[in-house]
């Protein structure tokens, strides 16, 4: 699965926002080619398990403090069916054991992708 977004935005839109320009899934990870000529790889488990749902990650309560739920992953967890932008600002996964309701904003993406990739130089 491809997604090629070139789009035209103004220089100074370009300058001021990252946004993706081309989304694919190779092998077991996804890779996004980014605005300002730079890459992510990142492993479906890691973008998974990474989901920043509140039925993913938690949520905090009226104290700040942070509830992360037990969350059981099926061999279907890491399987990414597709996705979509939203608001330009954040990617949405769907994934094969109908879990979408994480919302990867573009600078998250380009820190789990550090994280997974930490000695590569194209992030």
């Amino acid at each position: 699965m491809s997604h090629n977004l070139e789009t035209q935005p103004t220089t100074r839109t370009m300058a001021a926002r990252l946004l993706p320009l081309n989304i694919q899934i190779i092998g077991v990870e996804l890779a996004i080619a980014w605005n300002d000529g730079t890459e992510s790889y990142i492993p479906l488990e890691t973008f998974r398990r990474g989901c920043p749902c509140a039925a993913c990650g938690g949520e905090p309560d009226v104290m700040g403090n942070l509830e992360r739920p037990e969350v059981t992953y099926t061999q279907e967890s890491f399987l990414l069916r597709g996705w979509q932008l939203v608001g330009g600002y954040a990617l949405q996964p769907n994934w094969a054991d109908g879990h979408g309701t994480g919302l990867y904003t573009f600078p998250y993406l380009r820190r789990l992708a550090a994280e997974a990739h930490p000695n590569t130089a194209n992030h």
